[in-house]
């Protein structure tokens, strides 16, 4: 893993390098930087060497707590304790991992751990330093920098010392501790706690993407010059990213394509669906990577996206098609996932779309005549998306149905692999487990509430939209052997 990850370092710099240096007149090329050996993508598939969360990166600077503060530039303060009669004397800056509560967008306090800080303007002035914090009972997308005017002073809480090999023995112990477990369930604390230390503050803090601008939630292994860049620009129609509005632009007047590379397989009204072979479109399949790891936590990193197929999801207008969001799925699953990763942008949530990402993954598997699952671990708001997927499905099949119908009629007719069926009924309480036999038992008026709380439909897909040919491996092993 240490001989990949130094070549895929050796890629990152060396990508970055050529991007820098290859004028075209008096426009620098540092306006596109791609790194063809590093891809954030999905976990779990594919043949190449795996590795965990950030571990394919260590060759990416992380930004410093802002070092040790010389002892005169530490004061002491005096805080008015909240409710109480008295003072308190608090020091600043603020300790890494000391805790704090920290005003949230609720107008509340919250208790918040700091993760990380910052000084880059007057390291003697105290209250000019940043913190990065994490909320306690929060998930991480929720962590952000501040300063201390957003803390209530008064309910720090320093954590003391007591000895060099002690302090450091606390340390790793409460990182094992604070490790989440939530979609990392297939790896250990030891794991979980190196992930979360290399990915735990964002290196990019804002990005646009056509007419949105949105807030990310979490690091994405960009090439180490994009590290600690406020606002990220992406042309949505190659997904290359820049640092400036103007090199966005220049690079818009220049690019004739007006919708993802690879094939249109399904257009419906102002919805359309692309077919990306990762093999085909090396470039656009990695920035896409890029851009998706800034909203998922819980994937893990390969250098290859060759064995993947990407489907893009579109709104169409007459400026062209705009990516709402995407899933990948292998080209050869052997495990029979019909979906690796998948994705709805921010700005297109709550609108139905994943359900509809979700819907359209069966139904290419209808086409291919196979059973699908979708890869684990799922996020917290894939599983919501699933849940409901699945609930809606089989209830409307089993309300439809005359007499009685098994789990794997269930399975045959909705392409849902029996363990999720059996798991998705079991929430529901509408199986039991009966002379050594899963038996469905609902009533009417039960399934009717169920399916009212499994929400709304969202997107539909309709089948006959969807104009697509399965992939067939033998044919490109053949082609590829002349």
């Amino acid at each position: 893993t240490d001989q990949s990850t130094t070549k895929a370092g050796m890629a990152v710099e060396k990508a970055s390098a050529t991007a820098r240096h290859e004028g075209e007149g008096d426009v620098m090329r540092d306006d596109v930087a791609v790194a063809p050996e590093m891809h954030a993508t999905v976990k779990g598939a594919g043949r190449g060497k795996r590795v965990t969360g950030g571990m394919a990166c260590k060759t990416l600077q992380r930004p410093s707590g802002g070092g040790k503060v010389p002892q005169e530039n530490v004061k002491k303060v005096t805080v008015q304790a909240n409710g109480e009669e008295g003072e308190k004397d608090v020091e600043l800056p603020l300790e890494v991992n000391d805790k704090v509560k920290c005003l949230w967008k609720d107008g509340k306090y919250h208790e918040a751990k700091i993760i990380e800080r910052r000084n880059v303007t007057d390291r003697s002035d105290v209250h000019a330093w940043q913190y990065y914090v994490h909320y306690l009972k929060m998930n991480r997308r929720m962590d952000s920098w501040m300063t201390d005017e957003s803390f209530d002073l008064t309910t720090v809480v320093v954590e003391s010392d007591k000895g060099e090999k002690d302090a450091k023995g606390k340390a790793n112990k409460r990182k094992l501790e604070d490790a989440h477990v939530d979609g990392h369930e297939d790896m250990d604390p030891h794991q979980i706690a190196e992930h979360e230390e290399f990915t735990k503050v964002k290196n990019i803090s804002r990005i646009e993407l056509g007419k949105y601008q949105c807030d990310t939630w979490y690091f994405s292994p960009f090439p180490e010059e994009y590290n600690d860049t406020d606002l990220l620009y992406f042309c949505e129609f190659t997904l290359q990213f820049f640092k400036r509005k103007e090199q966005l632009q220049r690079h818009l007047r220049k690019v004739e394509m007006r919708h993802p590379p690879g094939d249109e397989i399904y257009r419906h009204e102002s919805l359309s669906m692309f077919e990306v072979d990762g093999k085909k479109e090396k470039i656009f399949c990695q920035n896409l990577c890029y851009l998706a790891k800034l909203f998922l936590d819980h994937k893990t990193l390969y250098y290859d996206v060759d064995l993947f197929l990407f489907y893009i999801l579109c709104e169409v207008d007459e400026r062209g098609c705009h990516i709402v969001g995407y899933f990948s799925k292998e080209k050869s699953s052997e495990e029979g996932y019909n979906l690796a990763c998948i994705l709805t942008l921010p700005s297109y949530q709550r609108k139905g779309y994943g359900k509809f990402l979700i819907s359209f993954s069966y139904e290419l598997s209808k086409k291919e005549g196979k059973i699908g699952t979708p890869e684990r671990p799922l996020s917290d708001l894939g599983a919501v998306s699933y849940n409901s997927y699945w609930t809606r499905v089989l209830l409307n099949v089993i309300k439809d149905t005359e007499g009685t119908i098994s789990i794997r009629e269930l399975s045959e007719l909705t392409c849902i692999k029996t363990d999720d069926i059996i798991s998705t009924l079991q929430k529901l309480q509408l199986i039991q487990y009966q002379r050594g036999q899963h038996v469905i038992s609902a009533a009417p008026e039960l399934i009717d509430q169920c399916l009212k709380s499994a929400g709304s439909e969202g997107k539909k897909v309709y089948p006959e939209k969807l104009i697509w040919t399965p992939y067939n491996a033998e044919k490109e092993y053949t082609a590829y052997r002349g």
